[in-house]
């Protein structure tokens, strides 16, 4: 399978759930079976997983030490890492690791021990970063902390619909020049 046939099948891969293993450090993973879904998971020719998904969620999680490299081992392709479930863990900060998978675009962090708004902040070098979530973390006692409501998110589409103009379309002189309009008789 080559890198294009790749990028375009594992986003519909199962993830590597993790998830409810009683995980207390990230090297558990790899003496740990994955639990099974609906649909298989698919592996490279080296036995690695195709997805681009990894649930870790409902587990005693409290650091992520060696967390790229144990994703490396797991993941034929662990750059391309896009969704991240560290949900119902005991972490207390966000560990900066997770700003080196660029194409994270979905990270859940909801249900942990993070304390300070600041840690937030590191996430911002993620391009592609669309769906974050905090709640159930003390941070939300923080003064500054504020979740997003449907009518959040339905306000700021009529803002950005009634404030951002469309772009101008330009009209190169010569063009008028070739085509000057109706002609007067």
């Amino acid at each position: 399978m080559n890198r294009q046939d790749y990028m375009n099948t594992s986003v519909q891969e199962p993830p590597l759930d993790y998830s409810f293993r009683s995980i207390h450090v990230i090297q558990d993973l790899m003496s740990e079976e994955p639990r099974t879904g609906l649909r298989p998971l698919r592996h490279s020719k080296s036995g690695k997983s195709l997805t681009q998904s990894l649930w870790l969620n409902n587990n005693v999680l409290n650091d992520l030490r060696d967390f790229s490299h144990v994703v490396s081992l797991l993941l034929e392709h662990p750059e391309n890492l896009a969704w991240i479930d560290l949900s119902f863990n005991d972490l207390t900060s966000i560990d900066p690791v997770l700003t080196t998978f660029f194409n994270l675009s979905v990270l859940y962090l909801h249900g942990n021990s993070i304390q300070r708004l600041g840690e937030v902040n590191k996430l911002a070098v993620l391009p592609r970063l669309r769906s974050l979530t905090l709640h159930g973390n003390p941070i939300e006692e923080e003064k500054g902390y504020s979740g997003v409501t449907k009518a959040d998110r339905a306000t700021a589409e009529v803002w950005k619909r009634m404030n951002i103009k469309p772009k101008k379309v330009r009209i190169k002189q010569n063009a008028l020049l070739r085509f000057p309009g109706p002609q007067q008789s």
